[in-house]
């Protein structure tokens, strides 16, 4: 595929324009004494030179169809032909311009057949040296629109691997959580708890329409993750009746910043797992949130005390694997033992819908 090199067109014509332009001027106040018309001798120069708008569009073509990189020898003879049949036909505008507008006074000729052997003369070998100013500086913004179009699609690819990479992290998420609640409601159906086996698995339907119905989205707003947390708490609570405490300190502020689907769901049943499930003892799970100046700080506390191998399981390894790959660099993860339990903090840039 052609790399796109915008607005050369525009950039070729304003360049001869003003290249003619600047010849005019320098023609005039070199002439000073001769009291030349300044709208006439720089129109007449313009005109001139614009004729190379023509033959720069036609030589990028020309170099498009015969490279001149790496060289070869009949290449560069090829061109070197063109550009001194460039150069006789340009001698000729120039000339014939010239007995048209009659820029200059006394001096201005009066014969095509005596002007034209001198100007073409004079005028070849600058013309051949503007060929190839012109096909160099082609080739220049050729190589550059295809660096660019390398580096774009460089950055494509890197953008779909790394979301490749995030979805096959996601996907280790949704079997997991969905494997331990089924162990759940077998549990209280096998302890003939069946009113809250059915709760659990209407529970459980919420959870995995909210996963299905967000597949492919990378964020959501965090008061949807907490509304999803929520239900997987209150899921949790009909198995552990009488022993799990739930609290939610979510300040309205920080409803609406952006957050990874299903972040909090993977926390919160690690908490439960290392923390409430293993004692028989009431245990508590806390789910923060406050915005730190420019990041969002996510606290999930559960009591208890840190298993050393905790912070290698699925929940959270996917967890801190989700946050590299959204946030490079900029997201934190600890698993730490702070105020009689355990928090899992999270710290991500702050951002909220647009």
């Amino acid at each position: 595929m052609t790399p796109r090199i915008p607005r050369l067109p525009l950039l070729t014509v304003a360049f001869w324009c003003l290249f003619g332009a600047i010849s005019g001027l320098q023609i005039q106040i070199s002439m000073l004494a001769h009291h030349h018309s300044w709208p006439l001798l720089v129109g007449y120069q313009v005109l001139v030179w614009s004729v190379w708008i023509a033959y720069s569009l036609a030589i990028a073509a020309l170099v498009k169809r015969v490279p001149l990189v790496p060289p070869r020898v009949w290449a560069v003879a090829f061109h070197l032909a063109v550009a001194l049949a460039f150069a006789a036909l340009h001698a000729a505008i120039w000339v014939g311009v010239e007995l048209w507008l009659k820029p200059y006074d006394f001096m201005n000729p009066t014969s095509f057949g005596r002007r034209f052997p001198w100007v073409a003369l004079c005028q070849a070998p600058a013309e051949v040296v503007l060929y190839g100013l012109v096909a160099l500086a082609d080739h220049v913004v050729r190589s550059v629109a295809r660096e660019r179009e390398r580096e774009r699609r460089a950055a494509q690819l890197e953008t779909s691997l790394a979301e490749a990479r995030l979805h096959a992290v996601e996907l280790q998420v949704r079997p997991h959580f969905l494997f331990n609640t089924l162990n759940g409601i077998s549990s209280l159906i096998r302890g003939g708890r069946t009113v809250e086996a059915i709760e659990m698995i209407g529970g459980l339907s919420d959870l995995l329409r909210y996963s299905l119905d967000r597949r492919g989205g990378a964020r959501v707003a965090l008061v949807e993750e907490v509304k999803i947390v929520e239900r997987y708490l209150d899921i949790q609570r009909l198995r552990f009746v009488d022993r799990l405490e739930v609290g939610l300190e979510i300040p309205k502020e920080t409803l609406s910043a952006q957050v990874p689907v299903l972040l909090l769901q993977p926390l919160a049943e690690n908490a439960i797992q290392h923390g409430v499930a293993r004692s028989q003892a009431k245990g508590r799970v806390t789910v923060r949130a406050r915005r730190h100046g420019d990041d969002l700080l996510i606290e999930v506390f559960n009591t208890g005390r840190l298993d050393p191998g905790r912070s290698q399981g699925i929940g959270l390894s996917t967890t801190r694997s989700r946050l590299a790959q959204m946030y490079p660099d900029r997201a934190g993860f600890d698993l730490v033992e702070e105020g009689g339990g355990v928090v899992a903090r999270v710290r991500i840039p702050w951002s909220t819908a647009s």
